[in-house]
């Protein structure tokens, strides 16, 4: 017996287009599937009140949109190329380098990034029917944007929600997609991605729960720095009143970040006890730099880039910085350049969007020993070379 079992009047359920469909959660067709993740937070959280994450987001987005894309066509490179030129200068208000920035600024901050493909060629009415190629491509901010399942469980549009007002972007009649969307993977979710930030949440809480006590500590002293201990002679006490004006006195004049190092004037009686920082203290400041790694190793930035005390695995700023490249952005950079090339050649036959990594100083002393090595291997042969160094024939 089925586990939902079909009765009149209730919507038959949709049929998946794949021999994984029966095992998959039905889902209405055509209704709008939110983000189970609040960005707001994440961004505010992450990004905007934390210097670790910011710093790794802006490194990443700075240093993909700072490589070269070019455009081959029928294998040949075509600088001509409208598409080349989108590369170059997308929409009239950004450059490549800007628009490729949010792109990648969004993927790392909400783990999804979205491009819509505009021009007179497409039509304006949300279905996209023309067969023309886009003239402008513009990024879509991602807590903006809904994924709409049809009845094979892929997306067949999109929703833009601002302001109360939506637009749905839908797929052209012959199938492409306006919309580009590119994501982070997500092991539990079929439609929208796993941002860093989300992965690194618990770290950052830490790390800003950490700025938020020195700040206390500074600004109301919350933890003093010695105590005044009132040597009693035959059972003498401080009275209410003397007690009250001591403690105005030390609020007063000698607590808070201005009043650090001013010197303490003691009556008879009084002796000032000065205290050190305890192991536990010690460790909660190690506790932070710990946190600051974990951050730095949700982004895949090496903590020697970020200036984090207590990380020694690389040898030198060098290495760390070659480690980036090619673990971090080179990785990105391509997965984007084939998101490109693949979306945009629905519209442009024979198009295919590669990085040229070539003209990334970064990667140039790799570049140099790679061409010392070829250039010593006496039994290949130019053409050999070439190949093994990708260079064209």
């Amino acid at each position: 017996m089925p586990l939902f079992p079909w009765r009149p009047g209730r919507a038959a359920p949709e049929a998946k287009q794949s021999r994984s469909g029966p095992l998959i959660a039905l889902t209405g067709a055509g209704r709008p599937r939110w983000t189970p993740r609040d960005y707001a937070s994440l961004a505010g959280e992450g990004f905007a009140r934390n210097a670790v994450a910011y710093r790794c987001v802006r490194m990443i987005a700075e240093a993909c949109a700072a490589t070269p894309l070019v455009v081959f066509v029928d294998g040949v490179r075509d600088d001509a190329h409208p598409v080349a030129r989108l590369m170059r200068k997308p929409n009239p208000e950004q450059s490549g380098a800007e628009w490729l920035e949010g792109l990648y600024g969004a993927l790392q901050t909400a783990g999804n990034a979205y491009a819509e493909a505009v021009g007179d060629a497409l039509s304006d009415a949300g279905s996209a029917s023309g067969s023309g190629g886009p003239e402008e491509l513009w990024t879509l901010r991602p807590d903006r944007v809904t994924v709409v399942p049809g009845k094979a469980g892929w997306p067949e549009a999109y929703e833009y929600s601002v302001g109360g007002r939506s637009v749905r972007i839908a797929r052209a009649a012959d199938g492409w997609m306006p919309v580009m969307h590119l994501r982070l993977w997500h092991p539990t979710d079929d439609h929208y991605g796993f941002s860093p930030i989300e992965a690194a949440a618990s770290a950052i809480d830490v790390h800003n729960a950490s700025g938020a006590w020195n700040k206390a500590l500074l600004d109301n002293a919350a933890r003093p720095s010695g105590a005044l201990v009132f040597d009693s002679r035959d059972g003498e006490h401080l009275t209410e009143a003397q007690f009250a004006a001591l403690k105005a006195e030390l609020a007063d004049a000698h607590s808070g970040a201005g009043n650090a190092g001013r010197p303490l004037v003691l009556e008879g009686g009084l002796d000032w006890k000065p205290m050190s920082m305890s192991p536990a203290d010690m460790d909660f400041i190690a506790g932070k730099h710990a946190a600051a790694r974990e951050i730095a190793l949700a982004f895949g930035v090496p903590p020697q880039l970020l200036g984090i005390p207590g990380d020694a695995t690389y040898a030198n700023y060098r290495e760390a910085n070659a480690a980036f490249w090619r673990g971090t952005v080179v990785p990105l950079v391509r997965k984007t350049a084939g998101a490109l090339s693949g979306w945009l050649g629905g519209r442009f036959e024979g198009v295919e969007i590669t990085p040229d990594l070539d003209a990334v100083p970064a990667l140039q002393p790799e570049r140099d020993a790679l061409w010392a090595r070829l250039s010593a291997a006496s039994f290949l042969t130019d053409e050999e070379r070439r190949r093994m160094a990708g260079v064209g024939g």
